[in-house]
């Protein structure tokens, strides 16, 4: 029975290409939100779940550091995906005609700065799909969808400016991949990322003496960010990846210290870098 692979959105989304493009042999399944591809990972639905985490221009997706702290699952894979996004209008229609464009609100953030000099009005979409498939049923040439050339094919629209990325060539999202259960990965194979989720103690300086384990210890910090889980709670949490296995000594004494400092701590993930990730 071939394995399945969730992702949120519609077929021709961004993260239906990344399943493409990463898991080739697996069976992709969509899913209306990001709440029902965590779902379907822990109930044991489908065996994986493809996440954008965060984009090189835009930053992160916002929902997902709260539901990596709700489900039970864990991250096993990283993967650097290069995004282009496409304007993509009904037959006939030509730059000009078009003055509303629909999407993704992170595709329109990634493109803010080449819809504004085109003047064209933005709308909000849930997928850059969807917003495809809208268009597509609407036949109206004032609007126009950013999307994939995948989706622009599978809705019948027609590409009528491509790459319209205000980064170029260097829009690139980092998606993770969740699974029910942690995978084994060895750092003496290739470079191991650990992700976790913590909440400091309420205690003079204990985010800097939470950090500090990591210093003294020569362990890098690949990425730290602060979040209000919900938008309502007093108490910030933090999600941080480092370089490095939890298994190895420098790593545990610096988990140890921030342990010690912190009100709670989640381990997220333990799982290969992207090869990407450490390219000049």
């Amino acid at each position: 029975m071939k394995k399945s692979i969730a992702f949120q959105g519609t077929f021709g989304a961004n993260s239906n290409l990344a399943c493409q493009r990463f898991y080739s042999d697996f069976e992709a399944k969509a899913f209306a939100t990001f709440y029902d591809v965590f779902e379907a990972v822990e109930k044991g639905e489908v065996e994986y779940g493809m996440i954008p985490l965060e984009n090189s221009y835009a930053g992160r997706v916002s929902e997902i550091h709260n539901l990596l702290q709700k489900y039970n699952v864990s991250i096993v894979a990283e993967h650097f995906f290069s995004i282009s996004h496409n304007l993509a209008g009904v037959d006939g229609a030509k730059l000009e005609d078009i003055k509303e464009v629909l999407s993704h609100p992170q595709a329109l953030m990634q493109c803010q700065n080449n819809l504004r000099d085109l003047n064209m009005k933005t709308r909000e979409f849930s997928n850059t799909a969807e917003a495809a498939k809208f268009v597509s049923e609407q036949q109206d040439k004032s609007k126009a969808a950013l999307c994939s050339k995948m989706a622009a094919d599978l809705y019948g629209l027609k590409i009528v400016k491509e790459n319209m990325q205000d980064s170029g060539n260097d829009n690139v999202t980092i998606f993770i991949v969740i699974a029910k259960e942690p995978k084994d990965v060895d750092p003496a194979i290739a470079p191991v990322i650990t992700a976790l989720v913590f909440t400091i103690r309420n205690i003079p300086g204990s985010l800097y003496k939470a950090l500090g384990g990591f210093a003294t210890n020569g362990v890098s910090m690949v990425k730290l960010e602060s979040y209000i889980p919900g938008g309502v709670s007093k108490q910030a949490q933090f999600f941080i990846s480092i370089e490095g296995h939890p298994s190895q000594k420098h790593v545990a004494l610096a988990l140890e210290e921030l342990g010690f400092f912190s009100k709670s701590v989640k381990l997220l993930g333990v799982y290969y870098a992207d090869k990407l990730r450490f390219e000049a």
